[in-house]
């Protein structure tokens, strides 16, 4: 008769050590708050910018076809895909995105500004539940992208129902079709391509994200 070795207990501190860990994961630090916020500024101004200047390309989409302009909303979406890539904390997505729409709102654009607040805050979730999906813890290319497709999925159902209301279906499609590549391809793509940029200056160095690079190099 062969005696089976059991196996070894679990330690009560070693999972108490895990738990702080990934707690400590997740924590908000005062540098995660300052950068999320510069990086919320840098996104305002272009978003200021972009309001005036999306105006032309507008113009030459709108009569090809209804909704096909939504492929201009990229930019107003890479504040909470940056914001999340770069801090890689619950909330960094919302956070940037609201903060940067908070900012075009208090300087002023054609929208007005409760409603400009309203579409940063859908936007940010939009790029927040993809990030939490992958549970904070897969930041590549595709991750990336997705998650600027949910802001674009996110900014094309509001826009529907804020600013186009008696919409029919072909613009609809369109219009949130148009959104969500833009999304993904603008916000999810060109904001991958800024964090990166970023850690390879060294600004990042006190993030997960400038140590990869670091690592990568």
């Amino acid at each position: 008769m062969h005696a089976s070795a059991s196996p070894s207990p679990v330690r009560s501190h070693d999972v108490s050590a895990d738990a702080v860990s990934r707690a400590g994961r997740y924590r908000w630090r005062v540098v995660d708050i300052v950068v999320a916020s510069v990086i919320a500024v840098a996104c305002a101004a272009v978003f200021l910018l972009w309001n005036v200047g999306y105006e032309g390309p507008s113009a030459i989409l709108k009569p090809l076809l209804p909704g096909l302009q939504g492929l201009l909303a990229g930019p107003w979406l890479i504040a909470g895909v940056l914001g999340g890539l770069i801090i890689r904390k619950p909330g960094a997505a919302i956070y940037t995105e609201t903060v940067a729409a908070v900012i075009s709102a208090l300087v002023g654009n054609q929208w007005g500004g409760p409603l400009t607040i309203v579409s940063g805050l859908v936007q940010g979730l939009g790029a927040e539940i993809v990030f939490l999906v992958f549970l904070y813890g897969v930041w590549r290319l595709p991750v990336a992208m997705l998650a600027g497709a949910g802001a674009g999925l996110a900014c094309g159902i509001n826009d529907r129902i804020l600013w186009y209301p008696g919409a029919d279906t072909l613009f609809t499609t369109v219009y949130i079709s148009a959104t969500t590549v833009s999304g993904a391809v603008i916000a999810g793509l060109g904001g991958w391509l800024i964090a990166r940029a970023l850690a390879r200056t060294g600004a990042l160095s006190r993030f997960a994200a400038g140590r990869e690079a670091g690592v990568r190099v």
